[in-house]
């Protein structure tokens, strides 16, 4: 099983170096000596060949990173060129000091320039170092340092960025206006939490983590608040079958959705939780399209509803039912919010409180305009339906998607799968981020296969969380192998569909 990967708040990674510090003789200067060692290395693993090096350092600690690279690459005898921001030419504390370790070997920074950066970046073989901005910084880079960044980007030659990018926010991955887009971020102590979700994957490149030989003794003093997941720590449930094993014992899916128009992310749902190991599946869906669904995938046990719902004819029907999945497809007319009815009075009886299910696309724009607070349920919105049950807008779920999920939960209970790059998954206790995946599962239908997979995890009697934060990994696998076609990354042009083989092989580790 895969290693939980904590992930930090920029404030929690500064008291990790503070305690350090506590217990080595309360200097920090070695790990800022060891986070430029750290980013010299990584440069020089990746482009050897590479003989001249520009350093942009800012005022902080990140620009003191910034001068102990320029250093050592001195040292190494490669031709290197620091470039000050404005204030960065009288550092403090340990910035000072590797400053003046810097300009001891004879280096006399230049102050930033347009033009100064078009000279030191002419000729080929450069890399670029982004010491600008660290993991302290607050909203948008602004004057010299919004030119810095877009003449960064503008650059063709290859860029690290040291500890994070400048302009994107450590804690959440939001970017306010500009941001360094960087080939290789070299991040230290701890993983910050904004590498991975937000805008983090259009701007990091390869993350590479040096702790700094911070120690495990830190580390046990101050406890991440998220974790990264990944498929391999989930497959302890996805045991081999027993021999002797039968339909029964793998519990009884059931799908509502597909109005009219929709019947697509109905059957994609069903399809998806029959792939996943559910032993049966069952679909309510509009009458007028049951039969072709049945037709298509005769493995799927289909219902037809008509627009008029009489409750008592479904009775028997769900009795069977071991988890519920409702929203792919459903519309919020009164079709659909009959459905939502049916669903929240069945599991609204005594008997019925232990069935768990997962909720979707139109079910939670019904749930929004009612909400209701239901522990033994799982959501799985995008941000703009994060909005609506939020009534907030997509660009401030956007900004903290970590506050979003966590305000989520609160108001709504249960599990919340917050989808987009670098999905969270959260219950009361923790927050996972799940950050698999590609562009090409910027489809139609994607999001009515996770909820499949979850739908056909619970069945099987995986927990709530558990299912939640598993079918998300295995989704985002699913779609990583089928974006590979001789040897190639073929992302464009990828349908819910294609998951469908390599859910199959996920779900047999």
């Amino acid at each position: 099983m895969a290693k939980s990967e904590g992930l930090y708040s920029a404030a929690q990674v500064r008291q990790l170096e503070q305690l350090y510090a506590r217990f080595h003789d309360g200097s920090t200067y070695i790990l800022m000596e060891r986070a430029g060692a750290a980013t010299y290395y990584e440069m020089r693993e990746r482009w050897p060949e590479h003989n001249k090096v520009v350093v942009l350092c800012g005022k902080g600690n990140n620009g003191g990173d910034g001068f102990v690279v320029a250093r050592l690459a001195v040292q190494a005898g490669l031709t290197v060129q620091v470039l000050l921001m404005p204030g960065a030419e009288k550092p403090e504390g340990d910035a000072e000091r590797a400053y003046l370790r810097l300009t001891a070997l004879g280096i006399t920074p230049l102050p930033w320039s347009a033009e100064n950066f078009a000279s030191a970046t002419a000729e080929s073989g450069s890399i670029i170092i982004d010491a600008l901005l660290g993991t302290g910084a607050v909203g948008a880079p602004r004057a010299e340092y919004a030119l810095a960044v877009r003449a960064i980007n503008q650059c063709e030659q290859p860029v690290i960025a040291v500890d994070i990018p400048s302009g994107l926010m450590a804690d959440t991955g939001a970017v306010e206006g500009l941001a360094v887009h960087a080939d290789l971020t070299v991040t230290f102590v701890a993983y910050k939490r904004g590498l991975f979700t937000g805008l983090a994957s259009d701007y990091c490149g390869e993350i590479v983590l040096n702790d700094l030989k911070c120690g495990q003794g830190v580390f046990a003093l101050i406890h991440p608040n998220a974790h990264r997941y990944r498929y391999q720590q989930g497959t302890s449930w996805l045991t081999p079958r027993r021999r002797t094993s039968h339909k029964g014992f793998f519990g009884h899916s059931l799908v509502l959705g597909g109005a009219p128009g929709f019947a697509g992310a109905a059957r994609l749902c069903a399809e998806a939780a029959a792939r996943t190991g559910s032993g049966l599946v069952s679909l309510l869906t509009h009458a007028q399209h049951a039969e072709s669904i049945a037709a298509q995938r005769p493995e799927i046990m289909c219902h037809g509803v008509h627009d008029s719902i009489s409750k008592d004819s479904y009775r028997s029907l769900m009795q069977a039912i071991t988890a519920i999945a409702i929203g792919p497809g459903l519309s919020q007319l009164k079709w659909g919010s009959n459905l939502v009815a049916l669903v929240e009075d069945f599991l609204a009886a005594q008997d019925h409180h232990s069935i768990p299910s997962v909720w979707d696309a139109d079910a939670l724009n019904l749930l929004a305009k009612n909400p209701r607070k239901n522990d033994n349920r799982i959501l799985t919105p995008h941000p703009g339906e994060a909005a609506r049950l939020l009534g907030s807008s997509i660009g401030q779920v956007q900004a903290d998607r970590f506050a979003a999920i966590e305000q989520l939960q609160q108001r709504y209970g249960g599990v919340i799968v917050l989808k987009g790059s670098g999905t969270l998954v959260a219950n009361h206790e923790q927050i996972d981020v799940i950050n698999v995946g590609n562009p090409g599962m910027a489809s139609g239908g994607m999001g009515d296969v996770l909820t499949g997979i979850i739908v056909g995890l619970l069945a099987q009697q995986v927990p709530l969380y558990e299912a939640a934060r598993l079918a998300v990994a295995i989704h985002g696998e699913a779609a990583e192998a089928a974006v590979q076609w001789q040897g190639q990354r073929i992302e464009r042009g990828l349908l819910a569909a294609d998951l469908f083989p390599h859910i199959r092989q996920l779900v047999n580790p």
